[in-house]
């Protein structure tokens, strides 16, 4: 009884691994399917007129099938590309986009030039250095002229305190001149 329940089971796993497997659904499985079933006639296979036109119009349907899925494969690619082409231009279109405005954040308008920071950055600092050594020259100028303004005032009140002295001493001697002459005057008058 176990021998035969052995039996059994072999016979189910192993008759599918060993038996032939038709394949109907493929082309190649229907023109194998029908020259298996076809009958022969001396070196000749003999098919019914029936089962060549099925096959003929199972592989026409087949053909026309295949030739509609490589249509609608062709214009998905086309779709694809065209997808990729206008991604592609807009992603220049951003890229330029985006080069101008780092162009124009590094730039900067300096009397109606576009120049770059750093030339700007080089051009205010010189012009800084001008203007802070022409401040220089001029304070050192107007500190040079103020001294000499200040000798110059000095050298008048010297002066004045001179012209004044001059003009006691002169009056003085005038009147001392005066006197003497005055003197001589009434001298010779009463004499």
């Amino acid at each position: 009884m176990k021998s035969i329940y052995l039996f059994c089971i072999t016979l189910f796993i192993f008759t599918p691994l060993f038996s032939q497997q038709k394949d109907t659904s493929s082309v190649k499985g229907k023109f194998n399917l029908i020259y298996n079933t076809s009958s022969s006639y001396k070196e000749f296979k003999v098919i019914r007129k029936s089962r060549f036109m099925n096959l003929r119009n199972q592989v026409s349907d087949s053909i026309k099938l295949l030739n509609n899925e490589l249509k609608l494969k062709g214009e998905k690619i086309n779709t694809i590309e065209q997808d990729l082409n206008n991604i592609n231009k807009v992603l220049l279109n951003s890229i330029a986009e985006k080069t101008a405005a780092i162009q124009m954040k590094n730039s900067i308008f300096f009397f109606g030039l576009k120049l770059h920071k750093s030339s700007y950055k080089f051009i205010i600092w010189m012009i800084f250095i001008l203007l802070v050594s022409a401040l220089s020259f001029f304070v050192y100028k107007y500190k040079s002229s103020y001294r000499i303004i200040l000798t110059a005032k000095e050298d008048l009140l010297e002066a004045e305190d001179e012209l004044v002295k001059f003009k006691k001493k002169s009056i003085e001697s005038d009147q001392k001149l005066r006197r003497q002459l005055q003197d001589e005057i009434n001298k010779q008058n009463g004499a």
